[in-house]
């Protein structure tokens, strides 16, 4: 191999010097050029920017993505540069589960018809789901990840140079002062009558060689500052650029929520299908099979799912009276349709007014509001003390 020599011994000795510079700064022994407060201000910024960028790309990861199996096999394809393959979301695989377990149980029976209807939701908010993972990583992810790999790499490369010249100036500085210091003691004037006065010669010779160390020192300084200045004027721009990474930044954490918004809302108007669905599909009575529980006649081993039991179908709403004790309020968590005239019809976070009856099926209470009462499910509801 072809080795430039004298290049390879000139590294060498600016590494050198650089180290020796160094250490003796970590020891107290050598001024360090100090940067200015808004610079030193700009470098707290972007290290602050660069720490909680990182902690937040890796939480956001873990949240769209649980499994850290999952997470090394796409960053390896990710570095390989090939194509991740399409995976099912866990909605979809229990969606797909469910389908199956229908048809050997039969699509006819409560319980397989049943599986049907949830097994079919379940897959559409898998679906979402799916969609909520793209778009989050295209709109959020992404640019953050182009950020630390980025934009950030840069700054880093251009602040290690930065570091490396002000050591560069902070050795010739040292340099210089020792020029100085020694062509002055080589400057003063010899006792011309000693016996020796050949040592005014080397006096003079010694002065004459200091002037140019000197001179050169000095050269070396002005080199080394205007390189300094330069790349401290680059570094500066390049820092002065993180108020741009924050403003987009926000832009993509505004869409980061509205995908977010989105997907949580479809997933609420799927559910709230599959209640009404099941709501509506729920047989009017479901045959138990069972042994030394209850009779087959027994009309408590008959009654329809998630139902009121007759006695409180048969309640007229209009004459419950509520009793003298026992009234509660209740905040209401979802928004509830009425099925029925004997129904209340309930909007989320409103106060109401509730309380039981004697006979009345425990999963549902009896709500006012104003002028308005009927039948309210106790799961839509927390109870207030």
């Amino acid at each position: 191999m072809d080795f430039n020599v004298r290049k390879l011994a000139t590294d060498a000795g600016i590494f050198f010097s650089r180290a020796v510079q160094f250490t003796e700064e970590k020891l107290g022994q050598a001024e360090k050029t100090e940067l200015d407060t808004h610079f030193e201000s700009l470098l707290s910024r972007a290290d602050s920017t660069k720490n909680w960028t990182e902690k937040i790309y890796r939480q956001t990861e873990v949240l769209l993505q649980p499994n850290p199996g999952a997470r090394i096999e796409e960053f390896l394809y990710e570095k390989l540069d090939r194509k991740i393959p399409p995976r099912a979301t866990n909605g979809e695989i229990l969606g797909q589960f469910m389908l199956e377990a229908a048809k050997e149980f039969g699509p006819g029976t409560p319980y397989g018809s049943t599986l049907i209807s949830v097994g079919d939701c379940q897959r559409r908010l898998g679906g979402a789901h799916r969609d909520f993972l793209q778009t989050s990583s295209i709109s959020f992810l992404t640019p953050l990840r182009n950020f630390l790999e980025g934009d950030w790499r840069t700054i880093s490369r251009e602040r290690r140079l930065l570091e490396n010249r002000r050591l560069d100036l902070d050795a010739c500085k040292a340099r210089l002062k020792k020029a100085k210091a020694a062509e002055a003691k080589a400057a003063a004037a010899p006792d011309f009558q000693e016996s020796r006065p050949r040592n005014y010669v080397l006096s003079a010779s010694a002065s004459a060689l200091w002037n140019e160390e000197l001179d050169k020192a000095d050269h070396e300084l002005r080199v080394a500052q205007t390189e300094f200045d330069r790349q401290a004027e680059v570094t500066r721009l390049l820092l002065e650029g993180i108020n741009s990474t924050h403003v987009n930044h926000l832009r993509c954490l505004c869409e980061f929520v509205e995908a977010q918004t989105v997907y949580y809302n479809q997933c609420h108007k799927y559910m709230q299908e599959l209640q009404r669905e099941l709501a509506r599909g729920c047989p009017d009575s479901l045959e138990v099979n069972s042994h030394g529980v209850g009779s087959p006649t027994d009309p408590s081993a008959v009654l329809p799912l998630n139902s009121p039991s007759p006695d409180a179908d048969a309640l007229q709403i209009e004459e419950v009276q509520p009793p003298a004790s026992g009234t509660r309020k209740a905040k209401v968590l979802y928004a509830y349709d009425a099925g029925d005239s004997s129904e209340l019809s309930l909007m989320a976070d409103e106060l109401i007014t509730v309380y039981t009856v004697p006979g009345m099926d425990p999963d549902w209470l009896i709500g006012e509001r104003g002028n308005q009462k009927g039948k309210v499910p106790v799961t839509y509801l927390e109870l207030l003390s």
